[in-house]
């Protein structure tokens, strides 16, 4: 049987860290990589991240078995449009962007019948100050949970290869509904990015600032370090989930308010029980994610043998 072909668009630090990760998976799979930026293209094949590059996008997506778009929002619905017509039938299409209402709206108004789309979100981030395609590694997708939002229309086979494909990477799949995985992101993801934001934008916009900017340390460092992750931003996946987003800003001014509220009253028991509260939860969360100890969700059944077939790889069953 010949290779599988899997084109990964877009070279970044996700698109490189996953072909890196397929590399390492010993996946019998021939990586094409395309990317709009040569440079960017000629270090993801320096780094082995892709086998070879092309630089015309469709030639580097007509003959795959699996195109993984791993762009930022606001490229992924001209590539759809501009890919759809010359992928082949049989053909499985994901991707790595949020917010996914949107995507999966695209992905059935461009691409043809014959492909099977299921949307994809990698919760990974760089390591240290490093970004882009400098900072890809396989190592970020180990353990790592990866969403899942099938299409409707999507085959069943389709969604096994792309569990396969994921647990291949090392990380583990956990699906949602689109909405679901929006509302859930916007206060996950995107919020803590707003409040970064509005901290930023309180101090240096504040008289005191060209003094103030000498005196940060950790915590201001950490407090806005999603904007040094998000420094190429885009307004529009933002205002794409807008509806879910408003609701969770909404909490946050909420929660300063109680705050407020306290400080105004000098009530020490309420800030204590807050913070108590705030680091307890904190504390549990980073442990849950340094250890992978998570609610299992039920995957769907995979059958026997369509790994091992199509990416010529063997995962090892659990112990019972």
């Amino acid at each position: 049987m010949p290779k599988a072909n899997v084109t990964i668009v877009g070279l970044g630090f996700v698109g490189s860290s996953m072909g890196l990760a397929l590399k390492k998976s010993g996946a019998d799979i021939s990586i094409i990589g395309h990317d709009k930026e040569p440079e960017v293209a000629r270090e993801a094949l320096k780094m082995k991240a892709v086998d070879r590059t092309d630089w015309n996008l469709i030639s580097a997506c007509e003959k795959a078995d699996i195109v993984i778009l791993a762009l930022p929002f606001q490229e992924m619905r001209e590539t759809m449009k501009a890919v759809g017509p010359y992928l082949k039938p049989g053909c499985l299409v994901t991707d790595t962007a949020i917010p996914k209402r949107p995507v999966m709206k695209w992905a059935e108004e461009f691409l043809p019948e014959h492909v099977s789309f299921v949307g994809g979100n990698p919760i990974i981030s760089p390591q240290g100050e490093a970004a882009g395609v400098k900072a890809a590694s396989a190592e970020v997708l180990k353990g790592a949970t990866y969403c899942l939002t099938p299409s409707p229309q999507a085959s069943g086979e389709a969604v096994e290869l792309t569990v396969a494909l994921v647990k291949a990477m090392g990380a583990n799949p956990y699906f949602l509904d689109p909405a679901e995985h929006d509302g859930l992101l916007a206060g996950i993801e995107q919020l803590p990015i707003i409040a970064a934001a509005a901290l930023m934008g309180t101090l240096s916009q504040s008289p005191p600032w060209r003094d103030m900017r000498r005196l940060g340390g950790s915590a201001f460092s950490q407090g806005t370090a999603s904007l040094w992750e998000s420094r190429t931003f885009w307004a529009q996946p933002f205002l794409e989930n807008a509806d879910n987003l408003i609701r969770w800003v909404d909490q946050l001014i909420y929660q300063l308010e109680t705050l407020k509220r306290g400080l105004q009253e000098q009530d020490e028991e309420v800030l204590s029980t807050y913070f108590g509260r705030a680091i307890a939860e904190r504390e549990r969360w980073y442990k849950d994610k340094t250890f992978g100890q998570w609610e299992e969700v039920p995957e769907p059944p995979r059958p026997p043998g369509m790994l091992e077939t199509f990416l010529g790889i063997r995962l090892r069953k659990p112990k019972e």
